[in-house]
Order: C-alpha cells, then sequence, then structure tokens
C-alpha cells in the first residue's frame, strides 16, 4: 500500500495536481500515511475511518490555505494533544495572480508576480497591446474583457490569489472590479490617483457594489513605499500581496491621504 501511495504522490506531483499527504507520526500506527487529493479522493490510511475522515477535511482546508504543518488528534480524530500526531504535508497549486491591463506597468508586475511563484495572467481587449511578445514572463496572456475572462476562471481563485487592475480606463476596471468581487479572491487592487479612485467609486456603486464590498478594493494599490518607476511600484504591489496574505500591518497607499507620489 505504501508503495501505490507514494507512486499517487509522485504522479500528482509531477502533473502539478494539489495533493496533501498525512503521515502518522506519534502514536499507535507511526509511519501511516494517508493521501489526500484535492477532490476529497483518499488512498491509504491512518488506522481509524474517524481519524481518516478528520484528517482528510483538515488536509482539504490546508491545501486551500497553503500550509503544512503538524497536527494532534485523539485515536478517533478528537481535537486532543497528545494522543496522535500527523504530518500534513500540503503541495497546494501555484497562487495565481491575474493582472487587467497590458501596459508597462504590467511588465514588471508580471516579473515579480513569477519570482514569488505566482502563475500569471495578462489579460486586454486590446489585441495589439496584448501579446506574448510584450509579456513573455506571463504564463498566459488573454485577449477578452475583464467580465468575460473572471466569469471563466472566477470560481477557481481563492485566499492565495490576487487580482491587479493596473487601467486607468473605466471600461476595464470597472467591470474587472465588479466581476473579481463575488469570488474567493484574496487580493484585489486597482491602479490610480485617490483622485481616479474617488469617480470609480461612484461607477462602481452605480453598478450595484455596496460600500463594504468596496472595502475589499485596495486603491490607490501597492504599500506606500514611495514608488515611482514600474519597477518599484510592482515592488509595492506584491509587497501588500504578501502582507495580506501574512495578515502583518502595513502602510498602505489605499490608507493614506495625499499624493501617492
Amino acid at each position: 500500500m505504501v508503495t501505490s501511495i507514494y507512486e499517487r504522490f509522485r504522479d500528482l506531483l509531477r502533473s502539478e495536481v494539489p495533493v496533501a499527504l498525512a503521515t502518522l507520526i506519534e502514536g499507535p500506527d507511526v509511519g501511516a500515511k494517508l493521501l489526500v487529493e484535492e477532490s476529497g479522493s483518499t488512498l491509504g490510511g491512518l488506522g481509524s475511518e474517524q481519524l481518516d475522515r478528520v484528517v482528510r477535511r483538515d488536509a482539504i482546508a490546508m491545501l486551500d490555505a497553503g500550509t503544512s504543518e503538524v497536527r494532534h488528534y485523539g485515536p478517533k480524530g478528537e481535537a486532543r494533544q497528545h494522543d496522535v500526531s500527523i504530518f500534513i504535508e500540503c503541495h497546494a497549486r501555484r497562487p495565481h495572480m491575474v493582472i487587467f491591463g497590458a501596459v508597462d506597468f504590467t511588465r514588471s508586475l508580471a516579473s515579480q508576480g513569477k519570482l514569488l511563484g505566482f502563475r500569471v495572467t495578462v489579460c486586454d481587449a486590446r489585441e495589439v497591446f496584448a501579446t506574448r511578445r510584450r509579456f513573455p514572463m506571463a504564463d498566459e496572456v488573454v485577449v477578452d474583457w475583464p467580465d468575460r475572462l473572471l466569469k471563466r476562471i472566477g470560481s477557481d481563485l481563492g485566499p492565495r490569489d490576487a487580482v491587479c487592475v493596473l487601467t486607468h480606463d473605466a471600461k476595464f476596471d470597472v467591470p474587472a472590479i465588479v466581476g473579481a468581487l463575488p469570488t474567493r479572491v484574496g487580493y484585489l487592487g486597482a491602479m490610480g490617483s485617490r483622485q481616479t479612485h474617488e469617480k470609480r467609486i461612484k461607477r462602481l456603486i452605480e453598478e450595484g457594489v455596496t460600500i463594504e464590498e468596496l472595502e475589499r478594493v485596495r486603491s490607490p494599490i501597492g504599500l506606500d513605499i514611495g514608488g515611482r518607476t514600474p519597477e518599484e511600484t510592482a515592488v509595492s504591489i506584491v509587497a501588500e500581496i504578501i502582507a495580506m496574505r501574512t495578515g502583518r500591518n502595513a502602510p498602505s497607499l489605499s490608507e493614506g491621504q495625499g499624493s501617492i507620489h
């Protein structure tokens, strides 16, 4: 059984399919393993159906969060400290960064996203700008409108993913934000000055977006580090994404006042 678990584990890793491997490291049946796929399918066992069921639930949640850790349970899955210790090793899918707007800043942000391990998608409805030649670092370059792309991929976006709207055109940024808000995406940011964002807010409210929903939108986008160039701006954006993901307090431009430059 252990051999078949490792073979399945290897095949899923090679295919970049999210998978978790739970190993019992303290308690009865030390070394027992349970492989858990994102779909909920399992292979192997930890010595108890009840324990398998609880570990399966926790492993799926950890895959969503992209974390690995040791968990402690009772022999039947109870939340107890010292009976059974299980290391749940998660190999989550790469986080997804979706950038709307094929502009100069996009090249730098796409490069930073790749550096941090994101799968990067660049989307713009203007075919002349959204080209593989301009954005060779992106995993995919999509010629389409933001709302149409988000209808296709929105259900797949989760807490580790990011949507960055870099256009200054209401035809693009309003549909992008409206389309991203119903998703579970962890970070939603939009480029523009405070004045630009005030105008954008009015348009979004006209589209039915609530004040509570608007609080999810980080605009002006990025941390307040004084960035001016596309490269510096990209650093401020990914820094804000990291800060949100890790729960750290950092000075965001969206929370400040006055000029952003």
